[in-house]
C-alpha cells in the first residue's frame, strides 16, 4: 500500500483483500485495526499514537477494536472531500474520449 496523508478507497479494499484471503491471521477487528495501522505516516500517523499507547482497552466500541469505525474515522478525517466529484469527471473525461474516437 501506498504511503501518503490520505486514505482512499483503493486503500480499503486491498485490506480488505487480504483479510479475506488471511482469515486464520486477520480473524478479529483488533488485528485488522493494527495490521492497517502499521501502513499509516504523516498525519495519520500521529493522529493514530495515542490510540496505540492504550492497546490494552478491551472494549469492542474503542477506535483498535471496531474495523468500521477505524474506517470511518479515517475517511472523515484524512480521506478526499472532492473524492466523488474527482470520479464523475474521470467518467466524463473517459465518455467524451470514447465520442472523440
Amino acid at each position: 500500500m501506498k504511503s501518503s496523508d490520505s486514505f482512499d478507497v483503493t486503500q480499503a479494499h486491498k485490506l480488505r483483500q487480504i483479510f479475506h484471503n488471511d482469515p486464520a491471521n486477520f480473524f478479529s477487528d483488533g488485528k485488522k485495526v493494527l495490521y492497517s495501522t502499521s501502513f499509516l505516516t504523516g498525519r495519520a500517523g500521529k493522529w493514530i499514537e495515542p490510540y496505540l499507547s492504550n492497546i490494552s482497552n478491551e472494549d469492542p466500541s474503542y477506535l483498535l477494536n471496531n474495523w468500521q469505525l477505524f474506517v470511518t474515522q479515517l475517511f472523515t478525517l484524512f480521506g478526499d472531500p472532492n473524492e466523488v466529484r474527482k470520479a464523475e469527471q474521470e467518467l466524463d473525461n473517459l465518455r467524451m474520449m470514447e465520442s472523440g474516437q
